[in-house]
């Protein structure tokens, strides 16, 4: 037997709230009821789920390895009971976005606004998450768009790049590498920098742009996102290197930006299933990405160019 969308219901009610009690309050039904149900659950299955001890329920291993997949339906659940709402009250749906963190620090906040402002009416739901998550949304159908500055090569994803831009360094503003126009590998070497763990695809990319200099580098902080590198550098906490992309939008005030060489691109993915067509707003969002990707190359000082 497998669980069935009730019993899902119950079982996770009773995780959540830790016992019957809880569980029969949550969902407005009786305690034998959920005790009935969880006992013919688990006959079904013939898994133990829960240990009672003095009153309590206790989850059993298998209990806890299940309600980690059992949360994820439910969260399904209501992500489909949402969408139907918002059809019915609105005829339009809404439309989920998520981004990489460096990207997500200010071109998609701006596409949002501008989003807003042609479609009042759509409920836009907006993450920032890692590489690895950005690829399981996408390719789960799970998501409308997602826009990231690593690429992708999934089968069931399309990746089209729509902006180019580069690795930058950033130090704190009066720094005395700020006086340098053009800044290395070498120039760094005496610093305290800011990197990133090698085993996420971002700190590999860096440590790639790199490599081939043969300078000697020392990582005294290591965090996993380009928004933290930021704000530790504008905290005066070291020299960092990242994309151009996080630092647009006025952000980091007491931040100077110089370029760096060797010149490494990088660029802004948009990022949708192979298997699912867009629907007409995220079609409208796209649009809008494609246009603020044109009007920031226009207005950037040649670094920027965007990708038809």
């Amino acid at each position: 037997m497998r669980f069935n969308l009730r019993q899902i219901e119950v079982f996770r009610a009773v995780m959540v709230t830790g016992s019957i009690s809880g569980a029969a309050r949550l969902l407005a039904v009786s305690q034998p009821a959920i005790s009935r149900l969880l006992a013919y659950t688990e006959d079904r299955l013939g898994l133990k789920l829960f240990e009672r001890v003095k009153g309590r329920v206790q989850p059993t291993p298998e209990a806890k390895r299940l309600f980690a997949e059992v949360d994820q339906v439910h969260q399904g659940v209501l992500r489909v009971n949402n969408l139907a709402q918002e059809l019915r009250e609105r005829g339009t749906g809404g439309m989920h976005v998520v981004a990489s963190p460096s990207v997500g620090q200010a071109f998609v906040p701006e596409a949002i606004c501008l989003f807003r402002h042609h479609f009042p009416d759509v409920r836009v739901e907006f993450e920032i998450l890692t590489l690895p998550e950005l690829v399981a949304r996408v390719s789960a159908n799970r998501v409308d768009l997602a826009l990231s500055v690593l690429p992708v090569d999934e089968p069931t994803i399309v990746d089209t790049t729509i902006l180019e831009g580069s690795l930058r360094v950033i130090v704190p503003r009066g720094h005395e590498l700020a006086q340098i126009s053009v800044i290395t590998p070498a120039d760094l070497a005496p610093y305290s920098l800011i990197g990133y763990g090698p085993q996420t695809p971002y700190g590999l990319h860096v440590e790639n742009a790199l490599a081939a200099s043969g300078a000697s580098l020392r990582f005294d902080t290591v965090v996993r996102f380009t928004p933290v590198a930021c704000s530790l550098v504008q905290a005066g906490a070291g020299v960092g290197i990242v994309d151009e992309f996080v630092i647009r939008g006025g952000t980091w005030p007491k931040i100077e930006t110089r370029p760096f060489l060797p010149h490494t691109r990088m660029h802004i993915h948009l990022l949708k299933s192979r298997l699912e067509p867009l629907s007409r707003v995220a079609q409208a969002f796209a649009k809008i990405l494609y246009g603020l990707a044109g009007e920031r190359a226009s207005k950037s000082n040649g670094d920027l160019n965007i990708v038809t």
